[in-house]
């Protein structure tokens, strides 16, 4: 077998970033060679526990050998066909899907931020066929849902959208967790046909939605006849310890998107539908080359397959508890810590001033960790941890912020 050594790949990708590669990230100054599980290993051969989970995508963690198996076996029958025919593979990941999430049919793609895109165009085009030339959709403050133009707009961050000019209409923002202010943009607003959330806001900065709110949010939708549009692009596969985040409400959306997690890293998104969502798209409203792939599609089953057979759910609830245990244990009384909070393997520790550099802090002691919304750690680490894997972060973690709080 024909074997490139790693120190090839290392001596390239040093080249890359200093001369070729576009400048559209702030890279910390770190590279891995190979995975193992929760840990990584660095170009410089250091390991480290990873709270990251490549921001919510790794469930399986690093080199899981049954993730690894479908995609070698995959790559070697088949590879790519396009969506002018039948995939085997696609269809066997929409039935799965829609019986984990009570939807009725999904669109395949390559992002959460085309997955957003789909459910935006899919909003629009359901106000359109009920007569609504320009449809509006109720979207959150410090919501994140893409880069493109259109999922752009929809987020609420002022420093992504500079330089951007005038982006897509038709959104309309009020508070998270704020239902009078829902009621009120629904008064001043008729073309309203459909909300766009979080569950959990992700990079809003770990918040959650309350469960009566997001039922009051579905009798609201049904009585207007709107569309409750989830995303779930961060929360969704597990992550929160349910497979999908409003799964804790007991409510079922018209649309949900996916993606991060779903493919164990290989790049697939979904955009779900049921009940009056179901059926809107039809063939030309919508569209992918590389969307639903047999590779993307079978490591999504195996990733799948393997959270059920290895009952990860279960794992993320417990040793999300555990991580926020500690954490609230570890960091009682101490000046400086707001709160810690989250549902699952999805966690947040709230500051009451900017902490951006405990990423570095964190990075000397071997932990990789992520800091959002500028005061918030933020961990999403492989939904296989274990207790003592998740006791070591969680110990990690408020050793950190002490020591951060104390200079």
């Amino acid at each position: 077998m024909f074997f490139i050594a790693p120190d090839y790949f290392v001596s390239k990708v040093s080249l890359a970033v200093t001369t070729h590669l576009m400048n559209t990230y702030s890279r910390q100054p770190l590279a891995f060679t190979h995975g193992e599980g929760v840990w990584l290993w660095s170009t410089d051969g250091k390991k480290y526990l990873d709270g990251l989970a490549g921001i919510a995508v790794n469930g399986l963690g690093h080199n899981h050998p049954k993730l690894v198996k479908a995609i070698c076996d995959q790559a070697a029958r088949l590879i790519h066909t396009s969506n002018l025919f039948g995939v085997v593979e696609q269809e066997a990941l929409a039935t799965r899907l829609c019986e984990l999430s009570g939807m009725q049919e999904a669109f395949f793609c390559n992002s959460g931020a085309e997955a957003n895109e789909a459910a935006i165009k899919l909003a629009k085009y359901y106000g359109y066929k009920k007569g609504i030339e320009n449809a509006k959709i109720i979207v959150m403050e410090r919501a994140w849902h893409g880069r493109t133009l259109a999922t752009l707009a929809a987020t609420d961050s002022p420093k992504a959208k500079v330089g951007f000019g005038d982006l897509p209409g038709g959104f309309v923002r009020v508070p998270y967790r704020d239902f009078a202010a829902i009621e009120k943009a629904k008064a001043e607003n008729p073309e309203i046909q459909a909300i766009l959330m979080e569950v959990l806001q992700g990079e809003g900065g770990i918040n959650v939605a309350e469960i009566e709110y997001l039922k009051e949010l579905r009798k609201l939708c049904d009585a207007n006849g709107w569309l409750l549009m989830i995303d779930e692009v961060q929360s969704g596969i597990g992550r929160t310890g349910e497979w999908f985040g409003y799964q804790h409400a007991g409510i079922l959306p018209d649309v949900i998107t996916l993606a991060k997690g779903l493919g164990s890293g290989v790049p697939i998104g979904a955009c779900l539908a049921a009940g009056k969502a179901a059926g809107v798209m039809g063939p030309g409203t919508h569209g992918t080359t590389f969307g639903g792939g047999p590779l993307v599609c079978a490591a999504a089953m195996a990733t799948l397959q393997t959270m059920d057979e290895d009952k990860l759910l279960a794992n993320a609830n417990e040793m999300g508890h555990l991580i926020r245990a500690v954490l609230t244990r570890e960091l009682a009384g101490v000046a400086g810590v707001k709160e810690v909070r989250g549902r699952g393997l999805m966690i947040g520790l709230e500051l009451w001033k900017p902490c951006a550099e405990l990423v570095a802090l964190g990075r000397e002691k071997g932990l990789i960790i992520n800091v959002t919304r500028d005061n918030v750690v933020r961990l999403l680490p492989p939904l296989i941890i274990n207790k003592e894997e998740s006791e070591m972060l969680a110990m990690g973690v408020a050793a950190l912020v002490k020591e951060f709080l104390a200079q």
